[in-house]
């Protein structure tokens, strides 16, 4: 990389970018892309919301620009592969072709350069919520997104008076026994399906939660990591050379490396023939 500021990877796991929503922290991601270098990426579901586009069409130029980057690292030899999750489920049917680089897949199967075997899967499959109460996860969807819109407000008058950001969604994870209850139960699921398949661990997303740690009891041996969001923050998991596997936090990346974030006028663009529609077929 030279002198040239820049994020160097032999892995990096994207998930929840919710492209196609209104909020998300689509200039964050834009840059990272630009600035990333990594023999394989995974895109582990919901990377473009078809839910929310279906419900009102909304794709503004910087996530145009963000699925721009990414096919642009599929056409330099990034190895990319893209896991649908429930708000872009419409994708699956499709699992097994390549589209502009990119493979889609139910799911895949990861081995670390330290020799560890990981299942990569977005998660709802193992959300009862949303497996069998669908009007119920609607509602649920409904509800977080007229959250994340309030937040959006409450931050920006935080702004005004120098204050830092607070998530709503984080705080209530963090203080709902229910909440938490739902969180804990979907890790035991996914550390038991990685246990019961032989393999060393999993990586997710779906809850919008980032973690990386072994399971407890007879899943101590097991590893769960997930990759967070780019709605209530940006994050993603890396595998580094050697093997281990970091959460960072992108933004705080960006400005420690003096990457400049940057920002277009959040204007809706045509859905561009041969980019994005690559990936929604």
């Amino acid at each position: 990389m030279g002198d040239k500021p820049g994020f160097s990877y032999r892995t990096v796991f994207l998930s929840d970018t919710h492209l196609g929503f209104s909020g998300v922290h689509a200039e964050e991601l834009s840059a990272f892309l630009k600035h990333l270098h990594c023999e394989r990426i995974y895109l582990v579901g919901d990377i473009i919301d078809l839910q929310a586009l279906r419900a009102r069409w909304r794709w503004p130029a910087m996530h145009n620009q963000v699925v721009r980057r990414i096919l642009k690292l599929a056409r330099h030899d990034t190895i990319i592969t893209y896991i649908p999750g429930n708000h872009d489920d419409a994708l699956r049917q499709y699992a097994g072709l390549e589209l502009g680089g990119v493979k889609l897949a139910k799911r895949a199967l990861h081995r670390t350069a330290d020799g560890k075997s990981l299942l990569i899967t977005h998660g709802d499959e193992y959300d009862l919520v949303v497996q069998h109460s669908p009007v119920l996860s609607m509602l649920g969807t409904w509800a977080y997104d007229h959250l994340i819109n309030l937040n959006r407000l409450c931050n920006f008058i935080r702004a005004l008076f120098g204050m830092k950001r607070w998530s709503f969604s984080h705080t209530i994870k963090k203080k709902v026994k229910s909440a938490c209850t739902f969180i804990s139960n979907f890790e035991q699921a996914l550390l038991a399906e990685a246990r019961r398949r032989g393999l060393d661990g999993v990586v997710c997303g779906h809850i919008h939660q980032p973690a990386l740690r072994q399971g407890d009891g007879a899943d101590a041996d097991i590893l769960y990591a997930n990759c967070g969001d780019w709605i209530e923050r940006a994050s993603a998991l890396v595998e580094h050379a050697d093997g281990r596997l970091e959460v960072i936090d992108v933004e705080q990346a960006l400005n420690a490396a003096g990457i400049e974030i940057k920002r277009l006028r959040d204007e809706p663009v045509p859905l561009e023939m041969g980019v994005a529609a690559e990936l929604l077929i």
